[in-house]
């Protein structure tokens, strides 16, 4: 298994995983493969590979400053890859955002719900998906959302984990809403996919259900005994950004579980297990 972009979250949890099941890892972080290169993709793919790409700008707001860049690696690298899958018969396997969608709904996107992306980050993602099944019909787009670690690195969780074991009363968004995703749950579906036990060119992979930003922050404070009144609701309006977000954004997972995939458990119970992962250089202590 090839895959691109080990060196984030997704990536970094996909290496370990399949490694762990017996799979033949390459983990190639944008040091080892820049896909943004087509020759160094005929290199780097093979006859029979299976290639999950993880690799992307993932920085929303950083995207609108440097929307080049983002078609570069969000656009132009996967379809780099496809068509160097394409060549050598090997399969891909890419994963995609709920940031392609608008975000009007009031209840979860189908797969086959128009798209219409509000940001840079999420017209270069559909780009990148349009891309990649332009080159590769046969190759497989998994969308996903507000994936999280929850261990010491930049995402939202771990970022309110770190701001739980403090005493600052902070204050989160109320009205943007999605279907918060741990990244091993992730990781689950991405390996079912690619082990072919689905067809469907496009899938959905979320943890079950859906909570705004504020509910999440305030869940995470639950869960590590802080005091959840320390969380504050405020709008989008209140603390602008250079990209605009989703207001609604939940993927539905009914039609990527009638393709075969298994549906992914409900995220209260997905973060409880993030957070039971104790910190780097944090003792692990056990319930008496």
């Amino acid at each position: 298994m090839v895959i691109t972009g080990a060196g984030g979250q997704v990536g970094g949890f996909l290496a370990g995983e399949a490694a762990s099941r017996g799979y033949d890892v390459a983990a190639l972080t944008r040091r080892d493969f820049d896909i943004t290169d087509e020759s160094a993709a005929g290199r780097v793919v093979r006859t029979g590979d299976v290639v999950v790409n993880c690799a992307a700008m993932t920085n929303v707001d950083a995207a609108e400053a440097d929307p080049d860049g983002a078609h570069l690696i969000n656009a132009v690298g996967p379809g780099n890859l496809a068509r160097a899958c394409a060549r050598v018969g090997a399969r891909l396997v890419h994963v995609s955002t709920d940031y392609v969608f608008r975000g009007d709904h009031d209840r979860p996107y189908e797969i086959a719900d128009g798209t219409g992306p509000l940001s840079v980050y999420g017209r270069t993602k559909l780009d990148g998906e349009h891309a990649v099944l332009s080159a590769l019909p046969e190759a497989h787009v998994v969308r996903t959302s507000w994936v999280y670690t929850g261990g010491d690195g930049t995402d939202f969780v771990a970022v309110m984990r770190r701001l739980a074991a403090t005493d600052r009363v902070i204050e989160v968004v109320d009205d943007q809403t999605g279907a918060p995703t741990y990244a091993r749950d992730l990781v689950a579906a991405l390996l079912e996919v690619a082990a072919g036990d689905t067809t469907a060119p496009i899938l959905h992979a979320v943890n079950a259900g859906a909570a705004s930003r504020f509910e999440q922050a305030r869940a995470v404070f639950n869960e590590l005994g802080a005091d959840p009144d320390r969380v504050r609701p405020v709008s989008t309006a209140a603390v602008p950004r250079p990209a605009h977000r989703p207001v609604y954004s939940v993927l539905s997972m009914v039609d990527s579980t009638r393709a075969g995939l298994t549906a992914l458990r409900p995220w209260r119970e997905a973060l409880a297990e993030a957070l039971a992962v104790p910190l780097a250089g944090q003792p692990i202590t056990s319930t008496p």
